[in-house]
């Protein structure tokens, strides 16, 4: 039965490459421990649930080349596990401390029980591997996986140097490939940012559809007929889905959307802030204060003196929420379908990390969505291929230049605190490209030279720095990646100029950036 309306659900999980191999502990790693435990390990499971009770469902899942890097890394992986041991070993201690007080130790069980329950289901039945698992419910058919930019560079601002715009793209494509062993029909471009001039470099690649902004639709030329709830087609080829206002507003306003509501979980009061510092470690070093994932307050308000968490009352928030976002999709079919001579299509993406990490409950909301979709007549969910499979004839226009970013452009990437950055950037690269053209024949310790140049650069100029920087949140660091690897790419220039490799500075460089295994410097050719 064909569906009045179908809802794309679509998780975009990024995260940057961070691996500091010459430190024994780096507190940047546990953005990727935190998303591991937080958002991808419940997601195989809300996926494994689906699966066990045969719920047809569509969700279609973007995995950067950076963050697939991670997730297959030795080092990464064996990392991960020491640190979950400690924050288990940490969750036993606060479930004992807390006994004597029952407001605290509800939460302090319910993390006991959840951290064992992950580090058991690591271990014994996902094997440590977690990209693998997500590519086995692919291969069976259960979700869409699909690719983005090699380091998530925001594809626009790199204009100037053309080249760059292809190597981003097809080192993308081609990671996806080697890992999952089949092309990527999607592209996810970085914080959705389009420009026309993409479409050729898009279609060559072999990409068959992106998602933009609403604007970058509703804005197209000629003005879609559907507005933003059908895909057009570029004049190269390239499908275009366009963002649903309405359901983003729902699940990302940090004022107005569910996961504002005072019952939820607070991601900010933390007792790696609140307990004597002695008493986090190993987890946390005694000159550090930073977050333990171990938060036992609700959002309350906007006030530092938050309310105890309460599981139960989260959870009937949980369920009153999904119910809504499915009623609201429902009437929103209804209301297309009198001017659509075809199903409408409601494309939800979103960071994947939002859920479970920085939305607590995120992950429950979004299985509670999937089951009441599935039970809901007349709405389907969809990936996007299958939609494009569906609909193969589309209206064709050109979408508009267009970024999810604040404002619907580039101002974050582009402000004041992160601007000096580009034209170090463009000069560098313009540098590293010149020289591969006239190297073309180079083998050896100087092509090695050449392809580790080649991954400095693309390290370089990975959007979450400038992001980082924007925002004021670990700007130092981000400045420290940025001018380590500019210099790095420089000194590796230099020496495959004057003909002289250091070996030892070479090798030391793929061992700390161990990426892009089959990466070609001839690609710039």
């Amino acid at each position: 039965m064909i569906p009045r309306g179908s809802v794309a659900l679509v998780l975009h999980a990024h995260l940057p490459f961070v691996r500091h191999p010459e430190s024994d502990s780096s507190f940047e790693e546990r953005w990727l421990f935190e998303a591991v435990t937080e958002t991808y390990l419940p997601l195989l499971d809300l996926l494994e649930a689906l699966e066990r009770d045969r719920l047809d469902v569509g969700l279609t899942i973007s995995i950067s080349p950076t963050l697939l890097a991670m997730l297959t890394d030795r080092l990464l992986r064996a990392r991960y596990l020491v640190h979950l041991d400690a924050l288990v070993q940490l969750s036993e201690r606060e479930e004992r401390r807390t006994r004597a007080e029952p407001r605290w130790h509800r939460c302090a069980a319910l993390y006991l029980h959840r951290l064992t329950r992950i580090r058991s289901r690591l271990l014994d039945h996902w094997r440590q591997d977690v990209a693998g698992a997500f590519r086995a419910f692919q291969e069976r058919g259960r979700i869409e996986i699909f690719t983005t930019a090699a380091t998530h560079a925001i594809l626009p601002l790199l204009a100037s140097t053309p080249e760059w715009v292809q190597a981003q793209i097809r080192i993308g494509m081609a990671e996806y490939r080697r890992y999952f062993g089949r092309p990527s029909a999607g592209f996810w471009l970085p914080e959705c940012a389009y420009d026309p001039a993409l479409d050729v470099d898009l279609a060559r690649a072999g990409v068959r559809w992106v998602v933009v902004d609403t604007h970058g639709l509703t804005h197209a030329s000629p003005q879609p007929v559907y507005g933003a709830y059908a895909p057009v087609v570029s004049p190269a080829g390239v499908a275009a889905f366009a963002r649903d206002p309405d359901s983003a507003t729902q699940v990302w306003s940090a004022e107005v959307g569910y996961p504002a509501d005072p019952w939820y979980r607070d991601f900010h009061r933390d007792i790696g802030f609140d307990l004597p510092a002695a008493w986090l470690h190993p987890l946390i070093p005694e000159d550090q204060r930073t977050p333990t994932g171990l938060k036992y307050h609700r959002i309350t308000g906007d006030t530092w003196n938050k309310e105890p968490y309460e599981p139960d009352r989260a959870a009937e928030r949980v369920a009153a929420h999904a119910a809504h976002f499915v009623q609201s999709r429902v009437a929103q079919v209804d209301w297309l379908c009198r001017t659509m001579d075809r199903p409408p299509v409601i494309v939800c993406p979103y960071d994947a990390e939002l859920f479970g990490h920085w939305w607590f409950e995120g992950v429950e909301w979004l299985e509670a969505v999937l089951r009441r979709i599935a039970a809901t007549p007349g709405l389907a969910t969809t990936t996007l291929s299958a939609e494009v499979d569906r609909h193969p004839v589309l209206q064709r226009a050109m979408p508009a230049a267009s970024t999810w970013g604040s404002e619907g452009h580039h101002a974050v990437w582009l402000s004041r605190e992160n601007e000096w950055i580009y034209p170090h950037l463009h000069a560098t690269a313009e540098r590293l490209t010149r020289l591969c053209r006239t190297s073309r024949r180079a083998f050896g310790p100087p092509a090695r030279a050449l392809g580790q140049a080649v991954r400095e650069m693309l390290l370089a100029q990975g959007s979450d720095w400038a992001f980082m920087m924007a925002r004021h949140t670990g700007a130092d660091y981000a400045t420290r990646r940025t001018v380590e690897h500019l210099r790095a790419c420089q000194q590796l220039c230099d020496a495959v100029e004057a003909g002289v490799i250091d070996e030892i500075a070479r090798v030391a460089l793929e061992e700390r950036d161990a990426l892009f295994p089959v990466l070609d410097f001839g690609m710039l050719d």
